[in-house]
Order: structure tokens, then sequence, then C-alpha cells
């Protein structure tokens, strides 16, 4: 949402846009123990994005139909793709910023921009050849999993232009992990009818979003202070396996633990998480024997939290 100075929420864009380039700069990030991830060749680089614009100058189109002032959302689209093919780097929040600056200093009477890019996901298939298999840099397919994303707002500031907010996001991974998982000791009264499990498949559909202290490190993959979305899932995957888990509030804990000591550069990472854990239909009779279960209720449990780097625990339980 953009707000005016006075307080006035007022925008317009486009939406859908759907970019596909190809060869952008490649990234390489610096490997971290969780994860194999050390970077992206980028030969796909594909994003959906969003694009609004404010201004107290567009109130007229508002209040008296006077559209001297409106940039139609056509030509917004065609903004953004042409200037993605311009573009040199290789991150989606670089993308971000490179065209939401290009449009501010095109159109001088727009107040601020507000952008968000999923990034779509295409990954290489694997080509046999001398000494075993590679990943190919021509063939792709499209991969409907956890995806990131960036949202980031600039507005003008003199005669300059800053990031006003920004977010990075993790969006719709799904873990489950079979066995090491408990839930029990809450509060049991009249209206409880949840078993309480010592043992316990958990599946987890979880959102991560992160913001930095300095937007430039998220901006600039030059500075080697740029976390990614696939080393962020590494993160949470590792923790998941590693921990015998009480909840999946403590689980959430943990891996907000793990990713800010991993990078000290960010300022905030935020959690969504939804409980979907399957049904019971045949317990196991003990941990690692054979159980069936299907799909749970319609209705799921939720969570939401936030941490900062003033909640980071030193000492061996930090890793």
């Amino acid at each position: 949402m953009l707000i005016l100075d006075s307080g006035r929420t007022l925008y317009y864009g486009e939406g859908n846009v759907f970019v596909y380039r190809t060869y952008a700069k490649p990234l390489e990030v610096i490997p971290i123990p969780e994860s194999p991830f050390t970077g992206e060749s980028n030969v796909i680089f594909a994003h959906n994005v969003t694009f609004s614009v404010s201004g107290e100058s567009l109130l007229a189109s508002y209040t008296e139909g006077d559209n001297s002032q409106i940039v139609s959302t056509d030509s917004m689209k065609n903004f953004i793709l042409q200037h993605a093919a311009w573009f040199e780097g290789g991150t989606t929040e670089g993308l971000l910023a490179f065209i939401g600056n290009k449009f501010l200093s095109t159109y001088l009477h727009f107040d601020a921009v507000k952008l968000n890019a999923v990034r779509i996901p295409f990954q290489a298939f694997a080509t046999p050849g001398p000494g075993g298999f590679y990943d190919n840099r021509l063939v792709f397919r499209r991969s409907n999993n956890d995806h990131s994303s960036a949202q980031m707002e600039i507005r003008r500031s003199g005669s300059d232009t800053q990031v006003s907010v920004h977010w990075c996001a993790l969006s719709d991974l799904q873990l489950v992990k079979v066995s090491g998982n408990r839930f029990f000791g809450f509060i049991r009264d009249e209206y409880t009818t949840l078993p309480e499990a010592k043992d316990r498949p958990l599946l987890l559909q979880l959102d991560i979003l992160w913001r930095y202290e300095n937007a430039q490190d998220a901006i600039s993959q030059e500075y080697g202070r740029y976390t990614t979305a696939e080393q962020i899932r590494d993160i949470a995957q590792n923790v998941f396996y590693e921990s015998d888990t009480p909840s999946i509030l403590y689980l959430i804990w943990l891996i907000g633990q793990r990713i800010l000591t991993r990078f000290p550069q960010l300022a905030e990472v935020r959690f969504e998480s939804k409980n979907k854990t399957w049904e019971t239909v045949v317990e196991p009779m003990e941990r690692g024997l054979p159980g069936v279960y299907t799909e749970p209720s319609p209705h799921f449990g939720f969570q939401g939290f936030s941490m900062t780097k003033a909640d980071l625990i030193t000492g061996p339980q930090a890793r």
C-alpha cells in the first residue's frame, strides 16, 4: 500500500507482468555449512512483477477525472519489459531497484513506486556426459515448488531516491518430518479433543521473510553480503532435521536463531507457518515402524513470529 505524505492512500499500477529474461548475470554467494548452494547461472531469470505508483500530482485524476498526469498501465508493463533487457545484475532485489529508480528518473511527477516480484523457478536437468552427469545450460524444467520473491518501495528524497521499505521472502516451503516431533503439555479442558503426541509426523508449510540492516546489501551482489532464498531454505530444512522439537513454535525459534547467526547483515526475520500434519489412520507400534496417514481436516493451525538480532542467543545453542 502506497501512502502520500498527507496520510491518504493513493496508488495505481499493473500486475501479472511476466518477465522471462535470459542470460542475466550469474550469481555467486559465500557458502554456509547448511547448504550446498553457491550460486545460480541465471540462464533463465524469470519473474512475475507487480508495479504501482503514487504521488500528490495524481489526486486530480481521482477527484476531477484529469488524466494529464497518468502514465497508462500498459506503458508501465512495456517499461518493465524493456528495462529488464538492460539490467546488468542477477538478483530479484537488484532488478526491482533498477526498474524503480529508472521509472522515477523518467517520470518526475511521481513521488514513489512499489514493486513486487515473484521468482519463477526453472531448474536445469542432469545430462549424461563424460565422467557422469552435469547440469546442462540449455533445457530447463519449470518448478512448482517453493519460490523466492521480493518487495520494495522506493521514494523520492530531495533530488535523490531511497529504498523506504524492502522485504525478501521464501514462500510455500513444505516440509514433512516423519518422526522426532512431539506435542504435549498444552492446556486440556472440556474443549480439548486433540490427543497428546510423544512422536508424530509433522507437515509444515512455511513462509520466511527477511530484511537487511542496509538495503544496499539486498540490491548489489557485489558486496558479498547477499542472502539467497536457497540458503534460507536449506537452513530451515537442516534445523528441522536436527531438532527433536516440542512444537512448531519452538522450531520457528530455532530456525530464526540459525538464520540470524549465519547472516549478521539481516535486521529481522519473520515467519508465517501452517500446520497441515497428516491425520493418523494406523499408528506405528514404535518409532521407525510403518504407519498409515491421510490428509487432515480442512481447518488448520497457523503461527506468526518475528525475530531480530536482539533475540540472538550466544553459546553452543546458537551454532
